[in-house]
């Protein structure tokens, strides 16, 4: 089954930062526009960020914008995302996904891999 893996993830105190990466070895990311999730223990996976193919179109959900940073690397078949200024509420289990293009639906998503823990703490 094809899928991606992230890593990156950790332990950081609250205003930290990490960055996460996403990367596949089945399969060529270039071909798809890539989007990062996170759920939360209790709460529903929700979009976070989402780069096109080319990387010249990005969106964030609010609570992140100017906080996180996507972008990728089509060399090395992988993108990452860029946090920076941690909250205790981003604390979370991040995931990244393909799609043809950047969707708001989680549903039209493909490729999930098996996630990546980020904890805020102090």
């Amino acid at each position: 089954q094809l899928q991606f893996v992230e890593s990156g993830g950790g332990l950081v105190q609250p205003g930290g930062s990490l960055r996460l990466s996403c990367a596949a070895s089945e399969f060529t990311l270039e071909s798809y526009a890539i989007g990062w999730f996170r759920q939360a223990p209790g709460k529903e996976r929700e979009g976070v960020s989402c780069i096109s193919r080319s990387g010249g179109y990005t969106n964030y959900v609010g609570s992140v914008k100017g906080r996180f940073t996507i972008f990728r690397s089509n060399t090395k078949n992988t993108v990452y995302l860029q946090m920076s200024s941690l909250a205790p509420e981003d604390t979370a289990i991040y995931y990244c996904a393909a799609a043809a293009q950047c969707y708001a639906s989680n549903d039209r998503y493909f490729y999930w891999g098996q996630g990546t823990q980020v904890t805020v703490s102090s």
